[in-house]
C-alpha cells in the first residue's frame, strides 16, 4: 500500500531562512522534516503545559483549606502590584 501525502502550502515568512539554514547544515534532510520536528516540539510543550495545569487544578481541588473569593484575591494582587510599582518608581 502506497503512502498518501497531505500537501499543505505554508508561508514561512521570517522562518524560511531558519528552515533553510537547518537543511543546509545537514541537521535535517528537507524542509518537511524541520516543520515536522517543530510541530512535535510544540506538541511536547503543550502536553507538558496541560499536564502541569491538570496537576495544579487537582492540587487546588484537593486542598482542604477554605476557598478565597476572587474579588479578595484580585484586591490583594492589586495592592501588591501598586506597592511594587511605587518602589520601582523611586
Amino acid at each position: 500500500m502506497g503512502t498518501t501525502q497531505n500537501i499543505v502550502t505554508v508561508d514561512l515568512g521570517p522562518y524560511r531562512e531558519a528552515v533553510e539554514k537547518r537543511v543546509n547544515s545537514g541537521s535535517y534532510s528537507s524542509p518537511d522534516e524541520v516543520i515536522q520536528a517543530g510541530l512535535q516540539a510544540l506538541e511536547r510543550e503543550e502536553s507538558g503545559l496541560n499536564e502541569w495545569l491538570t496537576q495544579q487544578a487537582e492540587e487546588s481541588l484537593a486542598d482542604p483549606g477554605p476557598s478565597v473569593p476572587a474579588a479578595e484575591v484580585f484586591a490583594e494582587l492589586g495592592a501588591i502590584h501598586r506597592e511594587a510599582t511605587r518602589k520601582s518608581a523611586r
